[in-house]
């Protein structure tokens, strides 16, 4: 984690947190834990926020929804709205990357421009991203 200025939540690892995932979800936990005790801003967007609720709309969850937005509210985590600008620089991210679906090109767009050095995700095809520094749940490496 030595470097990490700023940190973009896709939403798979949100998902593993929030939902107590067998495999990722302790691991999901310590490290944030680790940004949110050294101060280290974490931010998402706009997709994540749809990418998590669309079961807990399906299955009428309501506690899991309101969990949803009480984790970002209590965290502090700023979830990037997706406008033109972001957009724009999605559609770049997939003219050069053609095998990025469009709403990791979405993510990646918004943790760009909201000044995100790492983007942490679990998708190993993002990882060849150049302008971020992608790393995956299972490859982030806690401090000792």
């Amino acid at each position: 984690m030595t470097g990490v200025k700023k940190v973009f939540l896709d939403t798979a690892p949100l998902i593993y947190f929030l939902d107590e995932d067998e495999h990722f979800g302790d691991k999901t936990r310590a490290i944030l834990e680790a940004l949110f005790s050294k101060g280290i801003p974490v931010v998402s967007s706009t997709i994540t926020c749809m990418e998590f609720l669309v079961y807990p709309y399906r299955t009428h969850n309501q506690q899991k929804i309101d969990v949803f937005y009480e984790f970002v509210n209590e965290c502090g985590i700023e979830l990037m709205p997706i406008g033109s600008m972001i957009a724009a620089m999605a559609a770049e991210i997939r003219a050069k990357y053609r095998d990025f679906k469009a709403m990791d090109a979405l993510q990646l767009a918004a943790a760009v421009c909201t000044g995100c050095d790492t983007f942490l995700t679990n998708d190993r095809q993002l990882r060849q991203y150049e302008d971020l520094n992608c790393i995956t749940v299972a490859d982030w490496l806690l401090d000792s």
